[in-house]
């Protein structure tokens, strides 16, 4: 076996070369990431096949039509699947809307809070009254004040979406070390310095946390929203409602699992996003504790 010597080592080890074993190591683990969902994907259609083959009757499969149908006429009918794209760029962009209301207004308030205790006593109970409110219970108050269209609808997408902002925004705020804090203090830093270098950066993790629970909820509140406001451009929700009122089972499906994908692709950008902005500094730290 040939050895090598200390400069071939040397220029190897600066070429950045992948080595086999690295090759195998990296499809180990892209193997290990994806064949468990793959797997259980399969298992959920195969149940899906049994149920509606083994214990639906023809004359009651419309209650759960099998997956090559729902493909057939949901995905690779172009009508019926661009009537489903549409709807779901019009709950997109009022969730989008909702939502950057909501990150405005819950880190707005959770700024606040955090600079003072009275502050926080005084708006907390009713973040947390606004969360246990039950939409149904103020959807005619939301419809008598902004009216039945895109506005009642982006109501509904902040008021759902808001509070896991404000709260983990505040607790991302809290959470500095006290020993920096002292540190600040012993040098004379004002409020807007300590907030900017200290807290802001030690509440990034956590607001990203907040921020991936919210774009979920705003989805929810989107299609929610679709419901109760129908005016305007119809949504993904009322696209639901009208095929489950005509039993139209393949479209209702085709619907809800595009309703799936749009609220996994929102959690998953925020997830990319925090990666990118926090990803490698939040491990350092981590590590270093």
């Amino acid at each position: 076996m040939k050895l090598l010597n200390e400069t071939e080592v040397t220029e190897k080890a600066t070429t950045g070369a992948v080595t086999p074993y690295q090759g195998k190591s990296k499809a180990r683990r892209w193997a290990r990431k994806l064949l468990p969902p793959i797997l259980l994907g399969l298992v959920i259609i195969s149940l899906w096949y049994l149920i509606s083959y083994g214990l639906l009757d023809e004359q009651r499969r419309f209650l759960l039509r099998p997956p090559h149908e729902v493909w057939m006429v949901g995905f690779a009918n172009w009508d019926n699947f661009y009537e489903i794209l549409g709807g779901l760029w019009s709950s997109m962009i009022v969730a989008f809307i909702g939502l950057t209301i909501a990150i405005i207004v819950g880190i707005s308030l959770a700024i606040l809070m955090s600079q003072s205790k009275l502050i926080e006593r005084a708006i907390f109970p009713y973040a947390v009254t606004l969360q246990a409110i039950p939409i149904l219970a103020i959807v005619p108050l939301i419809g008598f004040w902004f009216g039945f269209g895109i506005n009642a609808r982006v109501t509904v997408c902040v008021l759902i979406a808001l509070f896991p902002i404000v709260v983990n925004t505040l607790f991302g705020l809290l959470s500095a070390p006290s020993g920096l804090h002292d540190l600040l203090t012993l040098q004379r830093v004002d409020r807007q310095t300590r907030l900017r270098k200290l807290m802001f950066p030690a509440a990034l993790p956590a607001i990203f946390a907040g921020l991936r629970i919210s774009a979920g909820l705003a989805v929810i509140g989107a299609i929610v929203g679709d419901f109760f406001f129908g005016r305007g451009d119809p949504g993904i929700g009322q696209l639901l409602q009208r095929y489950a009122n005509r039993l139209m089972g393949e479209q209702l499906i085709a619907a809800i699992i595009m309703s799936s994908l749009l609220g996994v692709a929102v959690f998953q950008l925020f997830g990319w996003i925090q990666d990118k902005a926090i990803g490698k500094w939040h491990e350092e730290r981590a590590a270093e504790f």
